[in-house]
């Protein structure tokens, strides 16, 4: 049994896919200031502010992967060729513009603050193509922070032709294995693979291993994309999932709490030990329970539409595209100053997120700019309002 249609839209969807790009904003606010390795950081970091953007990693990006495999259940009602053409307008446009213009500043302004370059922006600019980032050099093939459209982008152009035959001929398998994991309990095995991949992949590899992808490597991210795909196309695994949210919820405090002691007594594990791999098998299945968390409290009570809701769904890609630049040209200014780091922080994130704003409010009137951030041209005619499906209830 399936919960909807590929033409329909969820009012939960759009309300998880403005929170969590929300916290996304939190999240790199923060990174100034932990004791993680960053583009800009503050002279004084905290290990405090480091067990708050972990506990934000743990579930921030697998929830959005979880979110937009799920929206990508509704995007397929196109033709193929409609479908890869919105996905290069939406992800590919907005991720060019970006690595050839507000990114390059991002670059410039870490070789700065790091002490490796000196002189103007307009100087650095020419070798701004020395290159790659991901190799030691300057050039921000995948954006930055704009990593994620290109994943996204590549996870929906090479998944189509098997999300194509589960809504054809493979629907029936998907309702059976919906079926199975619908069953109590049977929800939480997903983490396996997460688990699996977590403790087995070499961080030392970059595309396949790394977790300098938000916290994660980039293979683990499938599965979180594929599970919102098989959640949403199911309406009593969905029940299930509102059912035991409560549960979710406390087997992720647990699973951090095991974690933070960890980390908090014996440090970083090395790659290969029994301590990394019990590490990371925790991690793995905690974020699991935490995605499982935030998406039954969503589906729960996330239900109401409202007036802002789809004007703040359409400013979640601009916003996500320019964030980060906009933190690192305020946060570079503002970290120099002689003032208590939480004074930097409450400059910071409130004028950062007020010049995102205004500039969403201009980018959204002007077609040309509304195109370069992914953002479909506004036309003269009235569009039909898209049909809303209610959440299934418990």
């Amino acid at each position: 049994m399936t919960a909807n249609t590929p033409t329909q839209r969820r009012i939960d969807l759009d309300w998880l896919r403005v929170i969590l790009i929300g916290f996304v904003f939190i999240f790199h606010s923060g990174r100034f200031f932990d004791t993680g390795g960053w583009h800009v950081k503050n002279a004084e970091t905290f290990f405090g502010v480091q067990v708050w953007t972990t506990f934000l990693a743990m579930w921030m990006m697998p929830a959005i992967f979880m979110v937009s495999g799920a929206s990508l259940f509704f995007a397929l009602g196109s033709s193929n060729g409609k479908f890869v053409k919105d996905k290069v307008l939406r992800l590919l446009v907005p991720l060019v513009v970006g690595v050839f213009t507000h990114v390059a500043v991002q670059v410039y302004l870490e070789r700065v603050s790091h002490h490796q370059f000196r002189g103007t922006f307009f100087e650095f600019l020419p070798h701004y193509f020395d290159g790659l980032y991901t190799s030691g050099g300057n050039f921000a093939w995948m954006g930055l922070h704009l990593w994620y459209l290109l994943v996204l982008f590549v996870f929906s152009i090479a998944l189509l032709p098997l999300f194509r035959w589960l809504q054809g001929r493979g629907a029936r398998a998907l309702s059976k294995f919906g079926d199975v994991v619908a069953l109590p309990l049977v929800v939480y095995a997903l983490a396996i693979p997460i688990a699996l991949l977590m403790v087995n992949l070499n961080p030392r590899n970059l595309l396949l291993g790394s977790k300098d992808w938000g916290g994660w490597p980039l293979p683990v991210y499938l599965f979180f994309f594929v599970y919102g795909f098989v959640v949403i196309s199911h309406a009593g695994l969905q029940r299930r999932i509102v059912q035991q949210r409560w549960l979710s919820l406390v087997l992720g405090l647990a699973g951090f709490a095991v974690l933070f002691v960890i980390w908090g007594t014996q440090g970083d594990p090395y790659f290969g030990s029994t301590r990394y791999a019990q590490v990371f098998t925790v991690f793995g299945i905690s974020s699991w329970c935490w995605v499982l968390a935030i998406f039954g409290f969503g589906m729960k009570h996330l239900t109401r539409n409202s007036r802002y809701l789809q004007p703040l769904n359409e400013a979640v890609l601009p916003f996500y595209v320019l964030h980060q630049s906009i933190l690192i040209y305020v946060g570079y200014v503002v970290v120099q100053w002689n003032i208590p780091a939480l004074a930097k922080w409450a400059i910071i994130a409130p004028l950062s997120f007020a010049v995102i704003v205004g500039m969403i409010a201009i980018i959204r009137q002007v077609n040309v700019l509304r195109v370069l951030f992914g953002l479909k041209p506004l036309h003269r005619s009235v569009q039909p309002v898209p049909t809303v499906t209610p959440v299934p209830q418990p």
